[in-house]
């Protein structure tokens, strides 16, 4: 029997190695996906690098296009599917790195500004794997947590009152983070969904966070509302024209990141290990995979015994992922945004780090996040 012949994008980490276990592997830079390349190929497992319709994939073998991404803005999903190429993502890879990446934004603005999570309203707009996971992490946080997702409204009903619509957003959070997918068309298109109309209708002067997709926040009208204080501040990981971002709302920005929130070690493991399940599982394939070991931090125990309690959760988080130093890295180079994306040292979640030291509630409240015993 021929072995299967699988062409991956030579950027995906944790893969090398792994792939060749379910059949014969080419590696290529993901810019370097040709229909010459991927002609005679059974499957791909691809990045977001190159796009995939029918002036690549037409006339050539492919039957199965592996995403390790959670998006598929990058597959002509519709040509695909007319013309039997299946294609997977990996939905919710990366929702704990997203998560991580907003609770230590969120911490860092408490302390720049002088407030208390347990004393805000954070309005999460979008409740997927990933909002449901900063949901989580806000509740543990002790904060007041609002939910607006029509979709799922709509599909599961809101008897309970789980959602809430934008307008109780808009006049009551002081926090609003986006974890929406992008659309343009249909009737929860998130284009621009914080629009000039939506900054100005905001009650509370809230902080925006947007770690889902750049043109979801639109970003004339961010540094307007910035200038103008209809806002508090802003914290961006996903940009509108990336690479070419606007350096003058970078140089606002509280925390400004190039577009790695879901970047964590973890997140890209498990994208990996999700391709090439779908994979297996599409071609029937009778193999379960060994898996490389994700590389340890260096600093794997956390110290918490010279932190004051008040200092030491913050102190812990940051310890997994500080922001700010990826914020004064992009402020100083915006033009080595790719490289920085290309170059993301290792970055580690919760889980493959232990807490030494600490008070025993903030223990507790560390534990409850995902952080080792």
């Amino acid at each position: 029997m021929m072995k299967l012949r699988i062409l991956a994008d030579a950027h995906i980490p944790f893969l090398k190695g792994v792939a060749e276990q379910l059949g014969e592997v080419e590696y290529l830079p993901g810019n370097q996906f040709t229909q010459e390349a991927i002609k005679d190929k059974d499957a791909l497992i691809v990045r977001t690098v190159t796009h995939f319709g029918k002036e690549i994939l037409e006339n050539t073998a492919v039957k199965l296009i592996c995403s390790a991404t959670i998006g598929y803005d990058h597959i002509d999903t519709a040509y695909c599917d007319e013309h039997n190429i299946a294609w997977r993502t990996a939905p919710g890879c990366n929702a704990n790195s997203v998560e991580q990446y907003v609770t230590a934004s969120l911490l860092w603005l408490a302390r720049k500004y002088q407030f208390t999570l347990k004393e805000k309203t954070i309005g999460i707009v979008g409740v997927g794997n990933v909002g449901s996971k900063v949901e989580a992490a806000c509740r543990k946080l002790g904060m007041r947590v609002l939910l607006n997702d029509p979709p799922r409204a709509e599909k599961e009903g809101n008897a309970a009152g789980l959602f809430v619509d934008m307008e109780v957003i808009t006049q009551e959070a002081d926090i609003i983070t986006f974890h929406t997918p992008l659309t343009k068309k249909g009737p929860y298109a998130t284009f621009h969904l914080a629009d000039d109309a939506f900054l100005q209708r905001l009650a509370r002067k809230p902080f925006i966070i947007n770690a889902a997709r750049g043109a979801i926040t639109d970003n004339q009208a961010l540094k307007k509302a910035l200038s103008e204080k209809t806002i508090s501040g802003v914290v961006i990981d996903c940009w509108e024209n990336e690479p070419e971002i606007d350096r003058d709302l970078l140089e606002l920005a509280d925390i400004a990141t190039p577009h790695i929130a879901g970047y964590s070690a973890d997140g890209k493991w498990t994208a990996t290990k999700m391709s090439l399940e779908n994979l297996r599982d599409f071609f029937e394939l009778d193999i379960n995979p060994l898996y490389n070991e994700m590389p340890h931090p260096e600093q794997p125990v956390i110290d918490l015994q010279h932190i004051s309690p008040g200092e030491q959760l913050a102190h812990a988080v940051w310890h997994s992922y500080n922001p700010v130093k990826e914020t004064e890295a992009l402020k100083a180079a915006p033009e080595k945004f790719y490289w920085f994306r290309s170059n993301y040292p290792l970055r580690r979640e919760y889980p493959a780090y232990r807490v030494d030291q600490a008070a025993p509630a903030v223990l507790l409240e560390l534990q409850r996040l995902g952080f080792g015993k």
